[in-house]
């Protein structure tokens, strides 16, 4: 499309656009909320939740299905942990958000989906978020979040202006409600479709039509929890206080940056994502941020 401007990162671009100085406190680094953690998937938000602490985020609490709530704590000292209600099947239920009234109006940030399981219970969750989460919040949409959001033309009135989305390439395809032709044009197309800042792969797409692609990453990054990652360190970056599409960009970057660093001394393939937690930090610091 014409109407595109792309641009390509490269770590001396992101020292030329540095992130916002971090805050002496950890209110002033940020507050993040991460919504998610289904009684068969805890692990997806910590995974989300340590990602937006390793990119500096400052506090941090996850509010997940009541029967891991305990585990959960135990497992991410650094949390705080709000219960959430469940159905009988231990997929958080859909009207449990008002027990994270508090968080969701006060967090810098919120991340809705890491292992969240029931796009029927996230459909009613997404409803219910409008109404809760602060004025202005950043508001970060993944996972099974995504594939209900075309229901939800209120949530995009709601947060247009303020959403980062994280599609994969067929979750992406669910926001089109048609097939992913083009990887560029396609996820531009979101970004205006929703008034969102939208990362897939190696593209970052603004609503304004600014694209941004990455050269970093492989295949390794195509495993369980990766996309976690990305997504809470996203969340990070923006409770710091980065821009939407600067946060996406850096966050897309260094989650890439940090797949290559574990590519060596583990291979390409085979590393975990729990492993890319420890790179974050060190690629921030490698780039100079």
């Amino acid at each position: 499309m014409s109407s595109l401007t792309e641009h390509q990162v490269t770590p001396n671009a992101l020292r030329d656009w540095p992130l916002p100085a971090a805050g002496d406190s950890k209110y002033g680094r940020g507050q993040v909320l991460i919504v998610g953690g289904a009684q068969r998937s805890p692990g997806a938000a910590m995974l989300s939740g340590l990602a937006a602490l390793r990119v500096g985020a400052g506090r941090l609490t996850l509010a997940v299905a009541a029967s891991v709530a305990t585990a959960v704590a135990v497992a991410v000292p650094e949390c705080g942990v709000v219960p959430l209600d469940e159905t009988p099947a231990g997929a958080v239920s859909g009207s449990a958000l008002g027990a994270a009234e508090r968080d969701l109006s006060r967090s810098d940030a919120v991340l809705i989906g890491p292992g969240l399981d029931d796009p029927d219970e996230l459909e009613r969750m997404l409803s219910e978020a409008i109404g809760l989460i602060g004025a202005e919040t950043v508001v970060v949409l993944d996972a099974f979040a995504l594939g209900v959001l075309p229901k939800l033309p209120g949530l995009v009135d709601a947060f247009g202006g303020r959403l980062v989305l994280t599609p994969n390439k067929e979750e992406a395809a669910r926001l089109l409600e048609r097939d992913l032709d083009d990887l560029v044009d396609g996820i531009a197309e979101i970004a205006r479709r929703y008034s969102a800042v939208v990362t897939c792969y190696d593209v970052i797409a603004h609503p304004d039509g600014r694209i941004w692609r990455t050269g970093t990453g492989g295949g390794g990054l195509a495993t369980s929890g990766s996309g976690d990652v990305l997504a809470g360190a996203i969340t990070g970056l923006c409770a710091r206080g980065a821009s939407l599409e600067q946060a996406a960009v850096w966050a897309t970057h260094t989650h890439a940056a940090a797949g290559d660093r574990l590519a060596v001394p583990v291979g390409p393939l085979g590393f975990l994502a729990s492993e890319l937690l420890d790179e974050l930090p060190r690629v921030l610091v490698e780039i100079g941020a």
